[in-house]
């Protein structure tokens, strides 16, 4: 599971490392009390996936992998339809679109123009 590192001041045993707080890991092992996450530090130029023990009450699942199986069930459920339709499906997630154009009617409301005021030195 994917877990977010969150140190509970509450709870001094097993805290995390000021770097940890914020950063998202794989948990690769689990105790009675406390869970192994792998995270990965960057170091001058190499990350370095470091292995850190961390009570329960510092981490929580996260939500970052949600919407993305969300997203495959969506898709798997389109697809299922496409083929039984005999149509394909594009599964491709596409970025914001630009807005429609429109067009705006000065009949009621004139253009009002706007102009810099001139500056006035004053002695």
């Amino acid at each position: 599971d994917i877990v977010d590192i969150k140190g509970h001041g509450a709870v001094q045993k097993g805290m995390p490392h000021k770097f940890y707080h914020g950063k998202t890991g794989r948990v690769y092992n689990v105790t009675p009390h406390a869970v192994g996450v792998i995270v990965n530090k960057r170091v001058r130029g190499r990350v370095i996936p470091k292995r850190i023990n961390l009570r329960v009450e510092h981490v929580k699942h996260s939500a970052c992998r949600q919407s993305f199986l969300e997203r495959v069930e969506e898709n798997e459920k389109r697809k299922k339809e496409g083929r039984e339709k005999g149509i394909k499906v594009d599964t491709k997630r596409q970025p914001a679109q630009p807005r429609p154009g429109r067009l705006v009617r000065t009949k009621f409301h004139k253009p009002e123009i706007l102009a810099p005021i001139p500056y006035e030195f004053i002695a």
